[in-house]
Parts: structure tokens; C-alpha cells; sequence
């Protein structure tokens, strides 16, 4: 470990991309095991719907039902973390989360009934929805200008890494360790990525100093190489005003609109990520496709969306997020289409990869969009507004295939509802406010040792 003195004579900026290397580089693990604990129920789906001995007997509305209790929880977990992790601080969320989910994995993995396996991937969400909502906001308060897009792409691209690290082991290792074998895996961050964040991440300085905290944000951004962002103390002359922070700077006159925009937003962007990773492996199983056929397009489906959304968000760090965000959308509705097609496995394939881009790599895309869109004090809980209430569209999902699937719906006809939604995606995104109005202020503590909040980003 770096001491003290030895961080005094590293430049500045050398620091600075030390520090932003640690931080994505650990948040997108984390988020590698959400992606994993997203698509490995998907894998191991097929399984439980024809093997009763396993769990109980699950039908497809059943199944729908199970994966729909984990998003559940995950809505849970990101509604509590944006009413504490603007307070207490995002370090202390994060922790907590990685220990949640990699505890209630390892859990699942020795169930035996469907209601037991139900209650503890809906305890395992509460872990992952933290997590998820707390991360973006971290990111974005580390990440250099003109990068904030990017960075936040490159951590989300964790989701979809998972999601094809989950449909890859699947393909390898399910008929060896079965689908408890598969869920254990998802326990490992409790050794590995747990004790590494305790040691190398550290406090937002951003967040520190919005929280008056204004010397041990000093301290941070001397070690860290962030610079920070410092408003003038209050004077007799010029009293110190502070915005409203967390929630309640959300439902203020300034954030109301485009808080309700976003949040539908992201809901129709999970509903679409959902539903394909908890139903694409048996949707072309019922095209014709063999187990591990099936399972290679959701390979496909979350490569593409990794590759296409770090590309577009360095677009989206140069014309902004909101007509990037727009347009992926309608590019995923359009790939969406073409599925019902007959065309060559290799052109098919290139569909789907497009439609990762459509549907995982445009979250990953919103989720930069509302970590860049709020001010620090609301930042924690923009994001996760964006994670909880976008989790409503998750947990309808599983529901929503399992009940087209359920009523006997042609294959076609349900690519077809997916299209409609992805362009209903595009149309949300084009009407959310470039900009929101200043926030009306209210007055500030009494200490005049407390800064003002910082804008950042």
C-alpha cells in the first residue's frame, strides 16, 4: 500500500487515474455478480420446468413468479439505499450489499421447496438493488469530466458480463454441478471482492463534502487525486443556502417531472432486459434451437449489449446521453422485429446482438444518464429511484413472458409486443427535460464551518 508521503509526490492527475481505475474496477465486478444472479435463474429455468424432484413442480407461470421475487427485492434494497446512501455515505452501502447477496446466494443454493426459494431470492434482491443503486452514483462522483458517461458504461457493462459469464458457465459446467453448483458461484464475492473493497475503496469525496464533512474531504481528495468542487463559505453577508438532499430534492419543483420520466424509463428498459434474459433460452428452444443453442443467444445477446453501449456512451460524452439513450432504443426495436424473420443463423445472430444493444446496453446507458442528469445531494437517490422504480418493469418481465408463453401467444406476436415496447422507450427518452430548473434552496444549518452543496457533473 501506497503511504502517505509517498501519495504527496505522485502528481495529481496520476492519482486521479489510480484512484478512478480502483473504483470502476471494483464496482463493475460487483456488478459482474448482479449480471450473474440476473441471467443464471434464466439457465437454470428450463431445468426446473421439466424436473419437479429439483425444487417442487414449477409451471411457467410459477417460474415467472420466482424470477419476478428477486427484482421484488431488488426494488426494496434500491428504494432503502437512495433513502440512506445519501446520508450515511455510499462506501458503508456498497459493503453491505456485497456481503447481502453473496450470503443469500449461497443460501438459495441449498433450498429445497419453491417457497423457500422464492423468499430468499427475493431476501438475495434486497443485496443486488443496493448495490445497483448505489453504484452509479459513486462512479460518477469519482469520474473526471467528459468521462462520466463512459465510466458509468464501462461499470454497468458489468450486468451484461455477468449475464453472459452466468450463460457461459451454464453451457460448461450445469450438467456437472447442477443448478445449486451454479448459484454457490454466485457466493464467491464474500472472499474475494468483499475483503479487496474494504481495503481499496473509499468515501466520495463529493458526498463528504456535501454532507458538511469538508476536512475529511479534503483529506479523501488529497489521497484520491479528486478535485474538488468548493463553494465559498457562507458569510454574514452572503448566508449559505443548501437544496433539498435525497429524496426530497427528487420531489421538488425543480426534479418532480423528469424524475417520474426517467423512473418510467428505466422500467421499460428492465421490463425489455427482463424478459429476454429470463425467456430468451426458451423462446428459441421453442424455435427449434437445442439447450445449449439456446443458451449461446443469450451469449450473443449480452456480448452485444457490453460492445455496443461502451461505444455509444463515448458518443454520449460528446452529444450528451438523452438522444444516444433514444436512439438505441429504436435500434433495439427495429433488431427486435427482424427476429421474426427467417433468416441464416450467423444473420440472426447479428440481430441479436443488436438487440442487446437495444435492451441491456441501453440500461446501462440510462443508468449514466441519471448519474450525470442529478446534482450530489440528490445523486444517491436519482440513481436509485432509476434502480427501484425501473425494477417495477423487471419484476413484470419474467411475469409478462410467462404469461405470453402460458397463453399459447405465436413466437412472432410476442416479438412483436418486446418492439412496441422498445419504441415506447424511445418516445419516454425524447420528452424527459434537457435540463432541470434550479432547485428553490432552503436555508442552510446554522455551522458556518458547513459548505454549500457542490454541483458535480
Amino acid at each position: 500500500m501506497t503511504s502517505v508521503r509517498e501519495k504527496r509526490d505522485v502528481p495529481r492527475d496520476v492519482l486521479r487515474r489510480r484512484t478512478v481505475t480502483w473504483i470502476v474496477a471494483l464496482a463493475t465486478v460487483g456488478l459482474v455478480f448482479d449480471g450473474y444472479d440476473l441471467v443464471v435463474y434464466g439457465t437454470v429455468l428450463p431445468q426446473f420446468l421439466r424436473d419437479p424432484s429439483q425444487i417442487g413442480a414449477v409451471t411457467p407461470a410459477t417460474g415467472g413468479a420466482l424470477g419476478s421475487y428477486a427484482l421484488i427485492g431488488v426494488l426494496v434494497g434500491a428504494l432503502l439505499a437512495g433513502s440512506v446512501g445519501d446520508i450515511i455515505g455510499r462506501r458503508k452501502v456498497m459493503l453491505t450489499a456485497y456481503a447481502w447477496f453473496s450470503v443469500g446466494m449461497g443460501l438459495t443454493a441449498v433450498t429445497t421447496t419453491t417457497t423457500l426459494f422464492g423468499l430468499l431470492r427475493f431476501g438475495t434482491g434486497i443485496g443486488v438493488g443496493a448495490l445497483v443503486a448505489t453504484t452509479g452514483a459513486l462512479v460518477a462522483e469519482f469520474a473526471p469530466k467528459g468521462r462520466k458517461n463512459l465510466c458509468n458504461a464501462i461499470t454497468y457493462s458489468g450486468v451484461p458480463l455477468g449475464s453472459l459469464l452466468a450463460a457461459l458457465l451454464a453451457i460448461l459446467l450445469l450438467e456437472s454441478v447442477g443448478w445449486r453448483g451454479m448459484f454457490l458461484i454466485g457466493a464467491l464475492p464474500l472472499v474475494t471482492l468483499l475483503p479487496l473493497a474494504l481495503f481499496a475503496m473509499p468515501e466520495s469525496p463529493a458526498w463528504l463534502l456535501a454532507r458538511g464533512r469538508v476536512e475529511e474531504a479534503r483529506a479523501v481528495a488529497d489521497r484520491t487525486g479528486v478535485v474538488l468542487d468548493e463553494k465559498p463559505a457562507a458569510t454574514p453577508d452572503a448566508p449559505a443556502e443548501r437544496e433539498r438532499a435525497g429524496f426530497a430534492g427528487l420531489l421538488s419543483r425543480s426534479y418532480l417531472l423528469p424524475t417520474i420520466l426517467l423512473g418510467l424509463l428505466s422500467a421499460v428498459g428492465l421490463l425489455l432486459v427482463y424478459a429476454l434474459n429470463t425467456w430468451l433460452p426458451e423462446l428459441m428452444g421453442r424455435a427449434g434451437y437445442s439447450t445449449k443453442g439456446s443458451l449461446a443467444f443469450l451469449l450473443v445477446l449480452n456480448g452485444g449489449a457490453v460492445v455496443g453501449a461502451v461505444i455509444a456512451s463515448r458518443v454520449a460524452d460528446r452529444v450528451g446521453p438523452k438522444p444516444v439513450v433514444a436512439g438505441s432504443f429504436l435500434l433495439g426495436a427495429v433488431a427486435i422485429a427482424l427476429l421474426t424473420v427467417s433468416f441464416p443463423v450467423g444473420l440472426l445472430l447479428a440481430f441479436i446482438a443488436v438487440v442487446g444493444l437495444g435492451t441491456s446496453g441501453t440500461q446501462i446507458l440510462i443508468y449514466g444518464f441519471v448519474a450525470t442528469y442529478y446534482r450530489t445531494s440528490v445523486r444517491g437517490a436519482g440513481v436509485a429511484w432509476c434502480a427501484g422504480f425501473g425494477r417495477l418493469g423487471g419484476i413484470g418481465g419474467p411475469l409478462i413472458g410467462g404469461l405470453l408463453i402460458a397463453s399459447g401467444l405465436a413466437l412472432n406476436s410476442i416479438f412483436y409486443v418486446l418492439t412496441v415496447l422498445a419504441v415506447v422507450g424511445a418516445l419516454l427518452t425524447v420528452v424527459v427535460p434537457k435540463t432541470a430548473r434550479p432547485a428553490a434552496p432552503v436555508p442552510a444549518p446554522a455551522n458556518p464551518d458547513v459548505l454549500p452543496d457542490p454541483a458535480v457533473g
